[in-house]
């Protein structure tokens, strides 16, 4: 019975995972709240891989979804000679961009990962943050702004840098890597689809 009990939490817990993924609304911020709901019998440290791996699906999604946009490589780019030919130098851009996005949060969560988890993954902070992100998301929306990047092709490696550092602020529970990401983009000249085009690519690696 406790087994039942536990995979039907298990399937609540992915419906919500699923959804809050791709939504500026912190899907791990989410899934702590709905852990003090459904109060699953699992160890605590089982319960933090469990938050990691259930993840991975929502990331396969857009692997398969975008994977023509993201392969880097070709049969023949029609230019190049040797090894080059076989590069799409186009995405290869994109990817250094990502990488460059990527470094200050790998940095400082690998070096912050334990005090980060110890002061702040409880509920509370996630409500806080969640009300914060909120309000950041209506009055960003209302600033009359003009878009000066509308091409993830145009994304400049200073654009990537500042997006990872307000990816940054996704360390902390409660706080949305997709949203403080897209805050981050339309802060610094990026259309709104482009932003949430490179969000979406910014969380595969």
């Amino acid at each position: 019975m406790v087994l039942f009990l536990d995979l039907l939490r298990s399937v609540i817990y992915g419906v919500i995972e699923g959804i809050t993924e791709w939504l500026p609304i912190s899907s791990t911020g989410h899934m702590i709240l709905a852990e003090q709901v459904l109060k699953f019998s699992f160890s605590a440290e089982f319960m933090e891989m469990f938050r990691v791996v259930i993840q991975l699906g929502a990331i396969l999604a857009v692997v398969v979804m975008y994977f023509k946009k993201l392969w880097p490589f070709c049969v023949d780019n029609g230019r190049d000679s040797g090894l080059a030919k076989h590069v799409r130098w186009p995405v290869m851009r994109l990817w250094f961009k990502i990488i460059v996005a990527c470094l200050p949060a790998a940095v400082l969560g690998l070096a912050l990962d334990d005090w980060i988890d110890a002061h702040f993954y409880n509920s509370v902070v996630v409500a806080v943050m969640l009300i914060v992100y909120g309000i950041a998301f209506i009055l960003i929306e209302r600033r009359p702004r003009v878009p000066t990047t509308t091409k993830l092709s145009r994304i400049t490696y200073r654009q990537a840098l500042i997006v990872g550092a307000w990816q940054v602020l996704a360390l902390i529970p409660g706080t949305s890597r997709s949203g403080s990401t897209i805050i981050g983009g339309l802060l610094c000249g990026m259309s709104r689809a482009c932003a949430s085009q490179f969000t979406f690519f910014l969380a595969i690696p």
